[in-house]
């Protein structure tokens, strides 16, 4: 790990502009910001400290329903907030399957939506990949277990975030703000496909800080959930994460959203699925139906058709348990 400083901002305004500097980098939890740093992927000159900035922190309600998430809130407030267990219930349950509980107390909302890839060649110091610059993705023709099943190429890494997909079920967007400005944007138009840029996974730009998360006031007949399945029980990512939220009318589907994590380099929304479950009873043939179209589309690499299995398993079991049935 090189040498660096720590430069702590009186202000968002100034944070902003301290990170319009090159060679810099922003601080919150900096679970993922040490690790890029300790492999030697990241070697700031600067570390912009944003801890200390109370606009980037605190859950807030607000009176029309929607749910405000400062970017430096813990994944573990999140996980335990009573109101978001209740009414973003698939959101509480991704932020509760974080990594550990050690991390869960230390990692935040903005980091974990922002942390790079886990790919094992990106993570590499002796491997020049392509998101590192180089000219090749060795996941093409290499160990590509891990590795996406849709969207991918030129690079076929997958998105880590476990918050992402939830939040997306949910049409939540980011604030960004600038030392110009400020905008919005879904957080389902944030990420971006290596076939965009294959050297950043968003469309966060320089000296721009994400502050918080909006999460707009679900249907009051709406319900969702959050599954996924790992490796090791705690402190790993997933192999296949899917997040629903459902709204129903007559015990029929009026509506709902289906996003799938850890299968593409963005998290993949499948509006497929979400046609098939339209006018539906919510019943097992019907969530078994939607799985398959969830994955007709898939193109696995040499080692991760697995992912297909469990994907569909995961979103027929997501829909039911949305619904209020039993997972099986």
């Amino acid at each position: 790990m090189n040498r660096f400083e720590i430069i702590t901002p009186a202000d968002l305004k100034q944070a902003s502009q301290l990170l319009t500097e090159p060679n810099r980098a922003a601080l919150a939890g900096g679970v993922d910001l040490v690790d890029l740093m300790k492999q030697d992927i990241a070697a700031p000159s600067s570390v912009v400290n944003l801890k200390g900035l109370k606009e980037l922190d605190g859950i807030e309600t607000r009176p029309n329903g929607d749910l405000r998430l400062g970017a430096l809130v813990k994944l573990s407030e999140v996980a335990e907030h009573p109101l978001i267990n209740s009414r973003f219930t698939a959101i509480a349950e991704a932020a509760g399957e974080a990594a550990t509980p050690q991390i869960r107390n230390l990692g935040t909302v903005g980091g974990n939506l922002l942390q790079r890839p886990r790919c094992w060649y990106f993570r590499n110091p002796n491997a020049l990949c392509l998101k590192k610059g180089g000219d090749t993705c060795f996941s093409i023709g290499g160990q590509n277990r891990y590795h996406a099943i849709f969207g991918g190429g030129p690079s076929f890494i997958v998105h880590p975030s476990n918050l992402a997909p939830a939040l997306i079920a949910f049409n939540a967007s980011a604030k960004l703000v600038s030392a110009s400005g400020e905008r919005m944007v879904a957080l389902e138009n944030f990420f971006t496909l290596p076939s965009v840029d294959p050297k950043r996974e968003n469309d966060l730009k320089p000296g721009e800080i994400l502050t918080e998360v909006i999460v707009p006031a679900p249907p009051r007949d709406a319900r969702s959930a959050y599954l996924e399945l790992r490796e090791k029980q705690s402190f790993d990512w997933p192999l296949v994460s899917v997040a629903v939220m459902l709204s129903t009318s007559a015990k029929r589907v009026a509506s709902s959203r289906i996003v799938l994590g850890a299968v593409a380099p963005i998290p993949w929304r499948v509006p497929d699925a979400e046609k098939a479950l339209a006018g539906a009873a919510v019943d097992d043939v019907h969530a078994r139906a939607a799985a398959e179209v969830a994955l007709k589309s898939a193109q696995p690499m040499s080692d991760n058709g697995y992912k297909i299995v469990i994907a569909k398993v995961l979103v027929r079991r997501a829909i039911l348990k949305a619904a209020g049935g039993a997972e099986v």
